[in-house]
C-alpha cells in the first residue's frame, strides 16, 4: 500500500485536473470515474508529515489526494456531523480543499472511494495527540434510556 502511495506522489500523473473554483481560491478533488459515490464526498486534510503514518495505520482506505501541505482522504458527506476533528485536521465539504495542484497518491482496490470516517478520526486524534471529543447533538433518542 505504502509503496503504491509513493510511487503516486513521486511521479504517476493523474487522470483528470483538479477543478478550479474561480473565486474561492480551492478546488474540487476529482474522483475516477470507475468509483461510485453514491453517499457525497466531503474530504478531511491533514499536515503531509502525518500521510504515511495515517495510511499504514487504517484497516481500509479509499482514495487519497496530496500536495505539498496536505493529505486529503475522501470521506461520505457529513462525516463531521457529531464529531470534533483535530484543529490540525482541515474538513472540506463537497470535497472543495484549499490546495495547490492536488494528487491522487492512492485509489481503493474496490468502487468505493470513502475511508471509513471513524477509524480516520480515532487515528488523526492519536497522531496529533488530542483526546477524541464527540458533539452532543442535544436531539431526542430514538430509544429511550431504561
Amino acid at each position: 500500500m505504502l509503496k503504491n502511495a509513493m510511487s503516486h506522489l513521486l511521479g504517476a500523473r493523474r487522470s483528470r485536473e483538479p477543478q478550479r473554483a474561480l473565486t474561492t481560491g480551492t478546488v474540487q478533488l476529482p474522483l475516477p470515474p470507475a468509483l461510485s459515490a453514491s453517499l457525497g464526498c466531503d474530504a478531511v486534510g491533514v499536515p503531509s508529515r502525518y500521510g504515511f503514518r495515517l495510511m499504514s495505520h487504517l484497516p481500509r482506505t479509499g482514495c487519497v489526494f496530496a500536495d505539498a501541505d496536505r493529505w486529503w482522504w475522501i470521506v461520505p458527506a457529513g462525516s463531521d456531523l457529531d464529531l470534533d476533528w483535530p484543529a490540525q485536521a482541515a474538513y472540506a465539504k463537497g470535497a472543495r480543499v484549499p490546495a495547490v495542484r492536488p494528487r491522487l497518491i492512492h485509489q481503493p482496490d474496490n468502487r468505493t472511494p470513502y475511508t471509513p470516517p471513524i477509524p480516520l478520526f480515532l487515528m488523526v486524534c492519536q497522531i496529533t495527540g488530542v483526546t477524541p471529543s464527540w458533539a452532543s447533538s442535544g436531539g431526542a433518542r430514538a430509544v429511550s434510556a431504561p
